[in-house]
C-alpha cells in the first residue's frame, strides 16, 4: 500500500473516531442536563402524591387522636351521617338513621363502637332518650346529629343531660334546628366539638329548614 493510501485510511479512521466521541459526549450531556436533581424529583413526587386521611378530613390527626366527621340531615330529605376513625357508623346508606336525634356511642380509650340509636322527637321517644343518656358509661364519647326536627318535644331534663355531656347549645335547641355535637360522659368542661344553626325563615337555605352542618376534627384519647 502506498504511503498516501495509508494516510487517507488513518485520516478516515481518525475522523470516524472523533465523530463517534462527539456524538457520545453530546448525548450524555443532553441526558444530564434534562435530568432533574434527586431532591427536586423527590419533591415533585411528594407534591403530586395524594394523602388519604381518615374520614376524608382536610388534614390528618396527630398520634393518640381519633378522627371523626359528623353531618346533620338536610331538611327532611337527606339523612345525617357519622364517620369515626374511617368507619361509617351511621348513614342513610346503612339505613340506621331517622328523623329526630341520631346518637352513636364510642369507647373514648379504644375507639371501638358501643352502639347507636335514633330518637324520634315527634313521638314519645323522650323518656327512652332520658333512660339512654343516663345509662351511658363514663369515658364514653357521644356523637349526635340532628335530622328534620330534633327539639320540638325536648324536655328540660334532656337538655340538662346533654349539657352534662359538654353541650353549649342544648338549652337553645328548638323546632327544626340543625345540630351536630361530640361530647363525653361527665365531661369537666364544655366540648369544643359542636355546631348549631337556628331555624330562621329569613336565613334558611331550605324552605323550612336551615342549612345542613358538617363538622370534622380530632378528638384526643381519654377526653376526660
Amino acid at each position: 500500500m502506498r504511503v498516501s493510501g495509508v494516510l487517507r485510511l488513518l485520516a478516515f479512521i481518525f475522523a470516524l473516531t472523533t465523530t463517534w466521541l462527539f456524538i457520545r459526549n453530546y448525548i450524555k450531556f443532553s441526558m444530564e442536563t434534562i435530568r432533574l436533581p434527586r431532591w427536586l424529583a423527590d419533591s415533585a413526587l411528594k407534591e403530586t402524591k395524594v394523602i388519604k386521611t381518615k374520614c376524608d378530613l382536610s388534614k390528618p390527626c396527630p398520634v393518640n387522636f381519633f378522627a371523626f366527621k359528623i353531618c346533620s340531615g338536610a331538611a327532611n330529605v337527606v339523612g345525617p351521617s357519622m364517620c369515626f376513625e374511617n368507619h361509617i357508623i351511621m348513614s342513610p346508606v346503612k339505613n340506621n338513621v331517622d328523623r329526630g336525634l341520631n346518637i352513636a356511642l364510642v369507647n373514648g380509650t379504644t375507639g371501638t363502637m358501643m352502639g347507636q340509636k335514633t330518637f324520634d322527637m315527634y313521638s314519645g321517644d323522650v323518656q327512652f332518650l332520658v333512660k339512654f343518656l343516663k345509662e351511658i358509661p363514663e369515658g364514653t364519647l357521644v356523637l349526635v346529629a340532628s335530622y328534620d326536627d330534633p327539639g320540638t318535644k325536648m324536655t328540660d331534663e334532656v337538655r340538662q343531660l346533654f349539657s352534662n355531656l359538654g353541650s353549649s347549645y342544648a338549652n337553645q335547641l328548638g323546632f327544626r334546628d340543625s345540630w351536630v355535637f361530640l361530647g363525653a360522659k361527665d365531661l369537666k368542661n364544655k366540648s369544643p366539638f359542636e355546631q348549631f344553626l337556628k331555624n330562621n325563615p329569613e336565613t334558611n337555605k331550605y324552605e323550612g329548614w336551615p342549612e345542613l352542618l358538617e363538622m370534622e376534627g380530632c378528638v384526643p384519647l381519654k377526653i376526660l
